[in-house]
């Protein structure tokens, strides 16, 4: 009764089930949203202060204060400088960077890059030519969520949950002399 073309070209053939009753009315399906573009600070823009939000950044231009966005990614583009720290579920940096820097997941310092200050994240990758002044402290998310091992509380305790050492028959084993008792 009714024809509906899809996208293919083909038509398709489509009845009412309540012709003329006033027929109920699908509810629009909501659109797909296309992915957002990391917020970008250009060239020419410099900004002083705490930026926090709820997307991913790149930076072209000048920051100084802090970045706080753990759950998403910073980009620090090759004519960005940053003087804060920075706390990013993943941090790229070809720029340069004056500050801490924690990765929830990982920092890349690309060999333009150019940081002075300690990096913090289960993963780091330090491309040739990179240049990095600090320490770098590399913990697994896995490892960073469990608690310590408890320590056994002495050695011979320890060593008495030891099991024993294996022996192996020799090939050819000796006969042994037989214990003799001397009557004298």
């Amino acid at each position: 009764m009714f024809e509906k073309r899809n996208s293919g070209g083909k038509t398709e053939h489509q009845s009412n089930p309540a012709q003329g009753q006033g027929a109920a009315i699908d509810p629009p399906r909501p659109t797909p949203q296309p992915a957002r573009a990391a917020a970008l600070i250009g060239a020419a823009i410099k900004i002083s202060g705490e930026i926090s939000g709820d997307e991913d950044l790149t930076i072209e231009g000048a920051v100084e204060g802090t970045i706080n966005l753990p759950g998403h990614s910073v980009a620090v583009g090759k004519s960005g400088v940053v003087n804060a720290n920075i706390n990013a579920a993943t941090v790229a940096i070809k720029g340069r960077v004056k500050g801490d820097i924690t990765g929830g997941k990982k920092v890349i310092l690309t060999a333009d890059g150019r940081v002075q200050g300690n990096i913090s994240a289960p993963r780091v990758n330090l491309e040739d030519g990179a240049k990095f002044k600090g320490s770098i402290d590399m913990h697994p998310e896995e490892e960073a969520e469990k608690p310590a091992p408890s320590r056994p509380a002495s050695a011979p305790a320890a060593a008495a949950n030891r099991p024993a050492p294996s022996v192996k028959p020799e090939a050819n084993p000796r006969p042994q002399a037989a214990a003799s008792t001397n009557p004298h």
